[in-house]
């Protein structure tokens, strides 16, 4: 039987250091229709803009002087500092997004945090933070913002720490960040999009511990991570869609995790992403070892996979696991292997799982290549899933890792247009509705954005 640390190397079940895109039709949630324009201190009711650095000389203070429904506009320049937002349906936007820099400095734990409902990060860049580049998460008290406790993850009470309700993250680059650069925490209704993320040690893009979470994650690339995506026990109307998550160590992840509240993770829908060549030198190495993996899914129950482009990931293209005592139950797994000019995976699908949690009722699809080779025709059978030891797996010899601050750093991204209008609230609701591509995307989705050659 596999060790627990076993299946951690290959599957990404972390312990922490320290803690064609689809159409949407909710369009509020990814822009928001504009409103009024107000101006600052305007103290009428209507929306005001606060701008940075004319009328307030750093992020904080303009956050600190805004009113619920205010757009914080930020101008070109480097910003040393770290920004919370504790006011509802505040808007932080930046008039050019890569010439907008909140700087972490390789310093300061975070860049921008909301523990707000209803709040927007847009259009700039946050990088060299030793944990978070974006947080948002209902986890706060005297102490501050969190996501973590000081053994691990806390244990939620949903009655201490409610979630964040609505959030949108949209037109962001997080670079060079210790930990993750764009992580949801405790947090539900709302949308990761058009974002990039580069040179995070745990994860470039994270959602994690909510429940009817109703979280899009759509239009983004993630590069040169030790995971691009992850979702730890994130269940319920979580849509992965028409992202780019390709040249990191690992693709992405789906994970069931006794550190954090609400295990098991179950019922996501990952469609029409771009999960390749997940190899990459430049990157911080994974807390575990992992390397050359598509997709992992590690205790996860239910999750729907179709018509995503996962190849040229040397040791699988989608590797099953168990989470100590928590078993990778019913999951569905349809896709295309391989794509013009992308090689094949090592194996296509595999299953890890140890003999105390074996995986049950995943179907593989039409995989090109199994382990054990029996995969495929056990699909929706009630009984156990045969399984193979992680050292059957081809072998692959991962490079060592590099700091986070050394990664590369990310081409010029595109921004926003309409960078004067206020928004109205974001929307109560954000996956119901929406439009998931059809068929599989080529394998230069969204390349135009990547920094990797």
């Amino acid at each position: 039987m596999p060790s627990k640390r076993d299946l951690a190397s290959f599957i990404g079940v972390f312990r922490r250091a320290a803690a064609a895109v689809a159409v949407l039709t909710v369009a509020a949630c990814a822009g928001g229709s504009a409103a009024t324009e107000g101006t600052a201190g305007g103290g009428d009711g209507t929306p005001a803009v606060l701008r940075v650095p004319d009328e307030h000389t750093t992020v904080q203070a303009a956050v600190d002087a805004a009113s619920p429904g205010d757009l914080v506009l930020v101008s070109p320049g480097t910003y040393a500092e770290s920004v919370l937002v504790d006011t509802d349906d505040v808007t932080v936007r930046g008039t050019d997004r890569n010439a907008v820099v909140i700087d972490g400095e390789g310093v300061r734990s975070s860049g921008v945090v909301a523990t707000a409902d209803g709040v927007r990060i847009e259009n700039l860049t946050v990088r060299r933070t030793m944990h978070y580049g974006v947080l948002v998460t209902g986890m706060h008290d005297d102490d501050g913002p969190s996501a973590h406790g000081t053994d691990g993850y806390e244990r939620l009470d949903p009655s201490r720490f409610p979630p964040v309700e609505r959030f949108a993250v949209r037109h962001v680059t997080a670079a060079n960040n210790g930990l993750y650069g764009i992580y949801a925490f405790d947090a539900r209704h709302g949308a990761i999009t058009d974002s990039y993320a580069s040179g995070s040690a745990d994860s470039g893009i994270y959602v994690g511990q909510c429940r009817e979470c109703d979280i899009l994650v759509q239009g983004n690339v993630a590069e040169r991570n030790a995971v691009g995506f992850e979702n730890a026990n994130a269940s319920d109307s979580v849509v992965v869609s028409g992202n780019r998550f390709s040249a990191n160590r690992v693709g992405m992840t789906f994970l069931s995790n006794y550190q954090e509240a609400f295990t098991p993770q179950r019922a996501g829908t990952v469609v029409g992403n771009v999960v390749t060549t997940n190899t990459s030198a430049d990157s911080p190495a994974h807390a575990e070892g992992a390397f050359g993996i598509g997709i992992g899914i590690s205790g996860g129950r239910h999750n729907v996979l179709r018509d995503n482009l996962v190849a040229g990931n040397p040791r699988a293209g989608v590797l099953l696991a168990n989470t100590e005592d928590l078993a990778a139950v019913g999951n569905r797994v349809d896709g295309s292997w391989a794509g013009d000019g992308v090689s094949r995976n090592g194996v296509d699908i595999a299953n890890v799982s140890a003999d105390r949690a074996p995986a049950r009722g995943t179907c593989p699809g039409a995989a090109a290549s199994t382990l054990p080779e029996n995969l495929r025709a056990a699909c929706g059978t009630p009984g156990p899933l045969d399984g193979v030891a992680p050292g059957e797996l081809p072998r692959v010899q991962a490079p060592p890792g590099m700091s986070f601050l050394e990664v590369p750093a990310p081409p010029p991204q595109p921004g926003m247009t309409d960078v004067e209008n206020v928004p109205a609230p974001l929307p109560s609701t954000v996956t119901a509705g929406i439009r998931l591509p059809e068929g599989v995307p080529d394998a230069d989705l969204l390349a135009e954005r990547s920094g990797v050659a």
